[in-house]
């Protein structure tokens, strides 16, 4: 397994964020984490991307127990690992999108003119290089994005939201340039409240108040090759009690 998390749980005060959750994720595969707003699902992404500690569980990545290591090492884990799309994009102003794809290379290696084009390129951007944030629409924002997620070649990207500010077009762009990703092998972990969006994944668990309140599979062969891996189903220890889980996306993910 790529990804292991063991009973994690964030936790602020009185209010559990994520409440006692195992998963594991293979490498390879597209899981969705669904759920509205105030689930969860951000907190677990961030947890899993090294931007959070869990207040409690065990985070293994590529066998590397993350609970393990310092602020500077999850850093490097960050850097090295894992690609992160962000909803709000996050590009810096001034750059253009060539230089905002290539701070991210920056910050790993050795900053590449070349490899920064090619990224943009694979994203339908290559013709946009040199234009500023503020000159390019939302989507080609996210394409940006998404360039600056994959220039380092991560073995996994983590997308929060990645459709959230996009039109029907832009959003079949984005998902399009996932589907390639992941055809080529790059495990993709996608937070979304959008069923299309979920839909799209091989997996998808779902979150309300912090609990794992269902699971589900749109891929059955996915499901086999995870199962022969020895894989388990996501599972909590933590009750729900309290809360809501009567709504549609509950209801749609849990039925067998």
């Amino acid at each position: 397994m790529l990804l292991e998390l063991e009973h994690i749980s964030k936790i602020y005060g009185d209010l559990h964020a994520v409440d006692d959750l195992n998963l594991t994720v293979p490498e390879g595969q597209w899981l969705s984490i669904v759920g509205s707003s105030g689930s969860g699902k951000t907190t677990l992404m961030n947890i899993i991307g090294c931007m959070d500690t869990p207040s409690k569980g065990t985070v293994t990545l590529d066998g590397r127990v993350l609970n393990d290591l310092n602020a500077k090492q999850l850093a490097d884990v960050r850097k090295n690992e894992i690609g992160l799309v962000f909803q709000k994009f996050h590009l810096v102003p001034h750059l253009t999108a060539l230089e905002n794809v290539m701070m991210a290379q920056y910050y790993h290696s050795v900053v590449n003119a070349d490899e920064a084009r090619e990224a943009l390129a694979q994203v339908g951007l290559a013709d946009r290089a040199k234009h500023l944030p503020g000159e390019l629409s939302g989507g080609e924002q996210q394409r940006v994005c998404i360039a600056r997620a994959l220039i380092n070649c991560p073995r996994l990207i983590l997308a929060d939201e990645p459709t959230g500010n996009l039109d029907e077009h832009n959003e079949q762009l984005v998902l399009d340039i996932l589907r390639k990703q992941h055809s080529q092998g790059t495990t993709i972990i996608v937070v979304t409240h959008d069923t299309a969006v979920a839909q799209c994944s091989e997996r998808e668990i779902m979150l309300n108040h912090g609990v794992l309140v269902g699971e589900r599979w749109n891929d059955e062969q996915a499901r086999q090759r995870y199962e022969a891996q020895g894989g388990l189903p996501a599972s909590t220890g933590a009750h729900l009690e309290g809360v809501l889980a009567d709504d549609q996306t509950i209801q749609r993910i849990t039925k067998q």
